[in-house]
């Protein structure tokens, strides 16, 4: 294993670019949950109610956008081909007996089910879109492997162009019992170990806890999600940002997830919404002024305020009477509207779900205005499935148990698409084109693994019944024949029924 000062030695580079890191994570994370700094047109010195306003004018669409792409992942079901076998590389062994696909990927959807990934997979599709990228880490456990979605706020994994799989190591910051670190690397013979190390924040220094060696592994066990592949995510020149500014300092340029390229909308948005705000707090209303004329004290300034006819019985030719008309507000709304219809082009949201207008919309208009965002989630699916069928190898190489190759996952279909119609298709599949309707049940939209495996057994215990039932039918039609004999001395019935010696049939 390594040397407690290589342990320290890796764990400091790793903490500091987990640091560096997190600064600009952090300001994804603040407008992600609409706690983004102020505009900055609001002076320092504004009165209360001025920044008060402000405060309440922060529109959060980013999470709008954020829900609508993960409420559309969900994965039902881990699968594997039925005809599963050795890998390509291996020669079939013809004495072997039929791989059962159920059986091949049981410890996997067992450790699915037992780590609550059917939650806590929602978790790690937010990070992913909201940061970029967010990690799987497995670690072995009892009885079935130990699964962790973990956000990159939290963790910093090195990667080798030429093993972009794994990551040559990785520091994950855990918040147990204390403050504390673990790091997952590999040593100069090939052995990868987790290191637990404790951090001084005085002393700014680590010390070795604890080393626990992974046998069962030569690759370190964290896996990374990513929403789609960017080959220069990597290599972001820098920004001077100004003076002030939100980010306030030289960070990278951030491109990656969904937050960083609407943040500039978001701010467009909520300086449309401070200024309407401000408009309907201090000119939305008509004004009535009086020239020539002050209250002698409060109780008649609320009483002229009331007064819907004003009357002065001394100097009347000297005091004028008029009024300031209100703000119209429709400028400010439609500049906010189609800032936000400029971000669900942007966004491939559908506009509906940003500026709530859905009228009368059939099934397939639905389908239509939802057809970019359902492209995008496509996308996504085929890469966070990569991800999640590494994860399952993972899983597999921990409990010594043999994982298909061609193992998938099977996303549930949250499309707008009508159900009656989804069912027709795939009656039509399997009536036209010769599919078995067992083949089409975890198509369903709704269905569970659990669903399907319920179904099958209640198809064979159908089949049974079926067979029980022929096997009699026959037995009945063939009552009135002979029976004919057997080597032994038994005889056996029309039928198919292996009567005794000595036995006769009627």
């Amino acid at each position: 294993m390594l040397t407690e000062e290589a342990a320290i030695g890796a764990a400091n580079y790793l903490r500091g670019e987990l640091e560096s890191e997190r600064q600009d994570l952090d300001v994804l994370r603040r407008y992600a949950t609409g706690k983004q700094a102020l505009p900055l047109v609001v002076p320092r010195d504004a009165p209360a109610e001025v920044r008060e306003l402000a405060r309440v004018s922060r529109i959060n669409l980013i999470a709008i956008v954020i829900n609508s792409l993960v409420q559309s992942l969900y994965v039902d079901n881990i699968r594997v081909s039925d005809s599963a076998g050795p890998a390509p590389s291996q020669p079939a062994d013809p004495n072997s007996p039929a791989l059962d696909p159920d059986a091949a990927i049981a410890p996997v959807w067992d450790t699915w089910q037992r780590n609550r990934l059917d939650r806590g997979q929602a978790g790690l599709y937010r990070s992913v879109f909201t940061y970029g990228h967010g990690y799987n880490v497995i670690t072995p456990g009892d009885p079935t492997p130990v699964v962790r979605a973990v956000s990159p706020r939290r963790m910093f994994a090195a990667y080798d162009d030429d093993e972009p799989d794994f990551p040559v190591m990785a520091l994950e910051w855990r918040k147990g019992r204390g403050n504390f670190y673990r790091l997952y690397a590999e040593d100069n013979s090939g052995d990868i170990g987790v290191y637990t190390l404790g951090y001084d924040q005085e002393k700014k220094r680590f010390a070795l806890l604890k080393v626990a060696p992974l046998g069962m592994i030569d690759y370190v066990p964290v896996v990374r999600y990513v929403p789609y592949d960017d080959l220069d995510c990597d290599d972001e020149p820098e920004r001077q940002y100004p003076q002030g500014s939100a980010l306030n300092s030289t960070v990278a340029v951030l491109t990656a997830g969904e937050v960083a390229p609407l943040m500039t909308l978001q701010d467009q948005t909520d300086v449309s919404s401070f200024a309407l705000k401000s408009a309907e707090w201090y000119s939305a209303f008509r004004q009535r002024y009086v020239k020539g004329w002050t209250p002698e004290n409060r109780a008649m300034k609320m009483k002229a305020a009331a007064s819907q006819l004003w009357t002065f019985e001394e100097h009347p030719d000297d005091i004028a009477l008029g009024e300031f008309s209100e703000t119209t507000l429709d400028g400010f709304l439609r500049s906010r509207e189609a800032v936000l219809k400029y971000a669900a082009t942007l966004s491939e949201t559908p506009v509906h779900e940003l500026i709530g207008e859905l009228v009368n919309l059939s099934a397939e208009a639905l389908a239509a205005a939802e057809a970019g965002r359902d492209r995008k989630v496509e996308l996504a699916k085929t890469s966070l499935g990569e991800s999640h069928e590494q994860s399952a190898q993972v899983i597999g190489d921990l409990m010594g148990a043999d994982v298909p190759p061609d193992i998938e996952v099977v996303w549930r279909d949250t499309s707008a698409r009508a159900f009656g119609a989804l069912v027709d298709g795939l009656g039509k599949v399997s009536q036209m084109l010769g599919v078995p309707p067992q083949a089409l049940w975890d198509r369903i939209p709704g269905t569970t693994r659990q669903d399907v495996e319920r179904w099958k057994k209640m198809a064979a215990e159908g089949d049974s019944l079926g067979q029980l039932t022929a096997l009699l039918g026959q037995q009945a039609a063939g009552a009135g024949g002979a029976p004919s004999p057997n080597p032994d001395g038994t005889t056996t019935s029309p039928g198919g029924v292996i009567l005794p010696r000595g036995a006769r049939t009627a």
